[in-house]
């Protein structure tokens, strides 16, 4: 299978919204806790306005999207430069273990590297136990815990 990375393009809404209602529903966010259409709309605007700092790749495999990676660009205390967060990453389950994934990291590593950015982290739940074996072999695991908490 033949896979080619690039920017998400507009005649793509569909099948990149079929793809992140995939990855929303693997999180549990589907049906009675899926997110809100507003929110699915302003993720889909922001990869097309300059002014924001969001981005969206798809792996594209015999015409067909199969898979897709969201990442930003954000300010950090521990360094001058930006620092790119891969805030999203997924691969079409039947599709999972030829490569997919791997080629979207590479592909948010390369744009990072092309934008002048030095790092890349995202973050995952402990449970995605395939996920992991792949960021552990492309990327180094800091030992950070995440937590969270709603405000509003």
């Amino acid at each position: 299978m033949q896979i080619h990375i690039r920017p998400v393009a507009t005649s793509d809404y569909t099948q990149w919204l079929m793809l992140w209602q995939g990855y929303n529903a693997f999180y549990g966010r589907q049906n009675e806790t899926a997110l809100p259409d507003n929110i699915t709309a302003s993720t889909w605007a922001r990869f097309f306005d300059a002014n924001e700092p969001v981005y969206c790749i798809v792996a594209e495999a015999n015409g067909a999207l199969v898979g897709l990676a969201h990442y930003l660009y954000h300010r950090s205390t521990t360094r001058i430069a930006l620092t790119c967060y891969m805030q999203d990453l997924f691969t079409a389950a039947p599709l999972r273990g030829q490569g997919i994934g791997r080629h979207l990291i590479e592909g948010v590593y390369e744009a990072a590297k092309r934008d002048n950015i030095q790092r890349v982290y995202w973050q995952t739940h402990e449970t995605n136990v395939a996920g992991r074996a792949l960021y552990d072999a492309v990327a180094k695991h800091a030992g950070f815990i995440v937590y969270g908490h709603e405000v509003g």
